[in-house]
């Protein structure tokens, strides 16, 4: 059966889990287009891309009534990408889905040409979860792929930082800029002021 992808809260990324585990071709990455691409005459309803997307965005509908109904569902769903960006900066991951490793950094962040905002942590250097400001407050204006990374010193000696947690902002495969240190809730005007001042450059 058809398999339908609600575009509001999937950041549509080439690196989608979804396009990785489809085992015939039916979700793929459209190079032209910047976007993932659904052939239904090739999907054998095997469910592996729903069961792959951390965000619940891939749905594999059993018959017509259900497609309908999921399509009804995604019609009226009002959030969007940031919605889902219940981590807060500096503070313990909670949302797994936006998690990576520096393994991936080159793939998720360096390499997109999206708009991406890359948290770079390591655990002593997370904060109180109550007192930190949330992802959401910080992005939901902005059409942006958000990735949390539990970084070394790799990461740090390439792109001289001193101080974690840090915030990098890419867009079409540049750094655009970077706000190193912690923020805490008292902080969060001057946080978003800096994010704005490197979006907008």
């Amino acid at each position: 059966m058809p398999v339908l992808i609600n575009f509001k809260i999937c950041d549509n990324a080439k690196e989608c889990n979804g396009v990785a585990v489809c085992p015939t071709g039916a979700l793929a990455w459209d190079e032209k287009k910047k976007s993932i691409k659904i052939d239904n005459g090739k999907c054998i309803s095997c469910r592996k891309c729903e069961k792959g997307c951390m965000v619940d965005a891939i749905h594999v509908a059993k018959n017509e009534k259900e497609y309908e109904k999921i399509e009804k569902e995604i019609e009226i769903d009002s959030r969007k990408t940031s919605d889902l960006f219940v981590d807060r900066y500096g503070a313990q991951p909670i949302h797994l889905a936006f998690l990576i490793g520096e393994d991936k950094f080159q793939l998720e962040v360096e390499e997109s040409d999206k708009l991406v905002a890359a948290e770079l942590f390591y655990d002593e250097s997370i904060e109180c979860l109550l007192k930190s400001v949330p992802m959401k407050e910080l992005l939901s204006d902005y059409q942006v792929k958000y990735r949390k990374v539990e970084t070394g010193k790799e990461l740090m000696e390439k792109y001289r930082i001193k101080k974690l947690p840090a915030l990098l902002f890419f867009e079409k495969r540049k750094l655009l800029g970077k706000i190193e240190g912690y923020y805490d809730n008292k902080k969060k005007d001057i946080l978003v002021k800096k994010i704005k001042a490197i979006i907008k450059k």
